[in-house]
C-alpha cells in the first residue's frame, strides 16, 4: 500500500518512510483512515486500520468481509463507482469527498480523501486504497 502510494504520488503515506521496520504497525495505528479493497467483481475490503474500523464501527473480521460498495449509501454508489473508474484510469485522485455510512447507520462526510491504485512488486494491479483524515458526522 505504501509503496504504491509513493510510486503514484511521490509522497510518503502518512509521512512514514518506506524502510521503517515498524511501518505496518504505524499505519495500522495511524490517526488517518486507511482502507483498501481487492480486485473481485464486487470488491471486498481487505484492509482497514484501527481508525477505519472505529469510524465504520466494525471490527477487523466484519470490515474485511464487507463489499466496499456497502460503505456508501445506495443513492451514492453510482458516484462512488464513477470515482473508482477514474482512479483505475488515472492511478490516483486527490481531494475526493463523499458521504459514507457506518455499520450502525451513522452517516459521515469524508473530505480530501486520496484514492489510489495498488500494485504488487511485479507491477500487477491488486486493487485500490484510500486515506483521509477529515470527516464530519451528519
Amino acid at each position: 500500500m505504501a509503496t504504491s502510494y509513493f510510486k503514484l504520488t511521490s509522497e510518503l503515506l502518512c509521512g512514514l518512510p518506506l524502510n521503517d521496520p515498524e511501518l505496518g504497525k504505524k499505519l495500522y495505528e495511524h490517526s488517518s483512515v486507511l482502507l483498501s479493497h481487492g480486485t473481485e467483481n464486487d470488491p471486498v475490503f481487505c484492509y482497514g486500520n484501527q481508525t477505519a474500523q472505529s469510524l465504520f464501527e466494525m471490527d477487523w473480521s466484519t470490515l474485511t468481509q464487507l463489499p466496499s460498495r456497502h460503505s456508501a449509501e445506495q443513492p451514492n454508489r453510482e458516484e462512488r463507482a464513477r470515482l473508482l473508474k477514474e482512479v483505475t484510469e488515472n492511478g490516483f485522485i486527490s481531494n475526493y469527498s463523499g458521504v459514507r455510512i457506518s455499520s450502525t447507520g451513522r452517516r459521515f462526510m469524508i473530505e480530501q480523501a486520496l484514492v489510489w491504485n495498488l500494485y504488487d512488486a511485479q507491477g500487477e494491479y491488486k486493487g485500490q486504497a484510500a486515506t483521509f483524515s477529515d470527516w464530519t458526522f451528519l
